[in-house]
């Protein structure tokens, strides 16, 4: 009778244990990151009153009797299955979606603790700290790489209070750009202009190379294509007299053939001149050849037509021909404003600018101006505002080069691919800035197709100094910084651990566990990656504590408690009728 009692006894001692545990994860029903425990319940030693016994002969086996002594709460299960998580409006706050803990440390990282609890925030030191005041562990921004380096040992996150970014020079240029090569373009710039010595010059004054007409517009944007043979014929008599000029695209050129437009002046002034000895021929800077009789000398009644020569192929170039007949008119001599015009010259351009930095945080514009030359091949003109220079020669502020590209469209091959830029402010001088305006033969960068000259893309990596003025969290655990620079980069990373057996963990309070012997080393790593859970910021994970399973355990232990009263009180009356035998 007294083992009925005593197992009654132990089942209400299961049971108070049971409930401690159930009445433990109701109280944590709202604690951030918790996870509910469980009460395994297992029997005590049985007592044996007989043992087993094998079949022998024509009697069967027999099975054991043996009477249970009780139970006992062996043993507590930690379950650590995902709870909710809940967007908060904390940027600081991040809850783990997936396996893994934040690795937490309240010694300056001598020893460490563990918790799935993302409620931090920084103190008065810049430590990014939990609510018990111990500092999240991760990895720091290296000053001389700017990079986190997450293959280093751990250390506290400290984001000193105040921190500014100094300035970055710019070190490149990348520019992803589309220049027309089709027969029709939106964006174009007169021809330079020619005096009437044949200097030709940029409207800066500067001597450049004449335009190929060959790859010139007219001024709706039309393509004169001029093939060679192709020209016009002018006479400056009223037609007595004819002069012959033909487009030749080489540069071995006869008697009445041109390429550029300062051979086609040259021609037309050498006759003009021949004709009328006040004759002035010029390309203003509208990129108009002009004819101007003004000064003494002879009357000019200049007619223009087109070229043809059917023999040989040589058919009329109407753009061409319609540009130049412009210029006929009767021009007396010796009268102000005798002068004709053809119609505007002009090639084919496109420009970028971006602001790139010294090392002193200053922004200058580069500009880089684009200016068709031939089918395949653009003049490059890289320019920046005085007293910044970029060149050894004059115009100091000014750099020449050129842009080629392939049958395809794609990139041929750039020159310059640097500049050596100094601003003559106190910066340092001489600052290297690579220009990187994509892959020979591949499309990654500047191409040529017939379609609208457009920049899609440009950018630098230079940046002034600023102000830290925010931190969020991304997925992996990175703490981006922006800066009153406009600039944001990582400035820590939060590690995670992960453990083999996370029910072998053991809790100190306070949301935090520490490893024991059968947890397992901690697999220290990034968040995402090696079975380690991604981060979410601005949101915490809730308790996993279910209510209606709790509270549906409470009435079974509640029963299970009661029942095992009810064996003690049954087993009292028991014992007062054997003791009431005696009388």
């Amino acid at each position: 009778m007294l083992k009925s009692l005593f197992a009654g006894v132990s089942g209400l001692q299961s049971h108070q244990v049971a409930m401690d545990v159930e009445s433990n994860n109701i109280a944590n029903v709202n604690t951030v990151g918790f996870k509910y425990s469980r009460a395994n319940f297992s029997d005590l030693l049985a007592q044996t009153k007989s043992i087993a016994t094998a079949p022998q002969g024509n009697l069967g086996g027999k099975n054991p009797v043996q009477i249970g002594l009780g139970s006992t709460a062996n043993s507590m299960t930690r379950i650590f299955n995902q709870g909710s998580i809940q967007n908060s409006d904390k940027n600081t706050d991040v809850a783990i979606q997936g396996d893994g803990f934040f690795i937490i440390s309240p010694d300056g990282g001598n020893s460490y603790r563990y918790t799935r609890a993302g409620d931090f925030k920084f103190d008065a030191g810049g430590n990014f700290v939990d609510n018990n005041g111990f500092i999240a562990q991760g990895w720091l921004r290296d000053p001389d790489t700017g990079k986190v380096d997450s293959t280093s040992p751990i250390t506290d996150i400290k984001i000193p209070p105040g921190l500014t970014t100094p300035a970055s020079p710019t070190q490149e240029i990348v520019l992803k750009a589309n220049l027309n090569s089709g027969p029709l373009v939106e964006s174009f710039s007169p021809s330079y202009q020619i005096d009437a010595a044949g200097n030709v010059t940029d409207s800066n004054g500067t001597t450049v190379p004449p335009d190929d007409l060959g790859v010139m517009f007219n001024p709706n944007g039309e393509a004169f294509s001029l093939k060679d043979g192709q020209g016009i014929v002018i006479s400056y008599d009223g037609g007595t007299t004819t002069k012959t000029y033909k487009y030749n695209g080489t540069t071995a050129l006869s008697a009445g053939e041109f390429k550029t437009i300062a051979d086609l002046r040259s021609l037309i002034a050498t006759d003009a001149t021949a004709a009328s000895a006040g004759a002035v021929v010029t390309v203003d800077k509208a990129g108009k050849i002009s004819i101007d009789n003004s000064a003494p000398g002879s009357d000019l009644n200049i007619k223009v037509s087109a070229f043809t020569d059917p023999a040989n192929g040589i058919v009329e170039n109407a753009r061409f021909t319609e540009s130049m007949k412009a210029m006929e008119s009767f021009l007396p001599q010796n009268s102000v404003g005798s002068a004709t015009y053809s119609q505007a010259f002009n090639a084919a351009t496109h420009s970028s600018g971006i602001d790139v930095f010294d090392s002193l945080g200053t922004k200058h514009t580069v500009r880089t101006y684009f200016r068709k030359v031939s089918p395949s091949k653009w003049d490059m003109t890289i320019t920046v505002p005085d007293p910044a220079t970029i060149n050894t020669t004059n115009p100091k502020n000014e750099k020449r080069g050129s842009i080629s590209f392939t049958s395809s469209g794609a990139l041929s091959s750039v020159n310059p691919g640097n500049i050596s830029f100094t601003a003559n402010n106190g910066s340092a001088p001489n600052q290297t800035i690579n220009l990187s305006f994509g892959t020979p033969n591949k499309f990654d960068g500047m191409t040529s197709f017939d379609s609208k000259s457009s920049t899609s893309g440009i950018s630098q990596d230079g940046y002034t100094g600023g102000d830290l003025v925010g931190i969020r969290i991304d997925q992996s655990g990175t703490l981006v910084g922006s800066f009153s620079n406009g600039r944001s980069f990582g400035l820590a990373q939060i590690g995670m651990a992960k453990f083999t057996n996370n029910e072998g963990l053991a809790t100190e309070g306070g949301s935090v566990y520490v490893q024991t012997a059968n947890s397992g080393d901690p697999i220290i790593g990034t968040a995402a990656t090696a079975g380690r859970g991604f981060i979410q910021s601005s949101a915490l994970e809730a308790s996993n504590v279910d209510l209606s399973r709790a509270l549906t355990q409470l009435i079974i232990i509640q029963r299970g408690f009661q029942a095992n009263g009810k064996t003690i009180t049954t087993s009292d009356q028991l014992l007062q009728t054997l003791i009431g035998l005696k009388n």
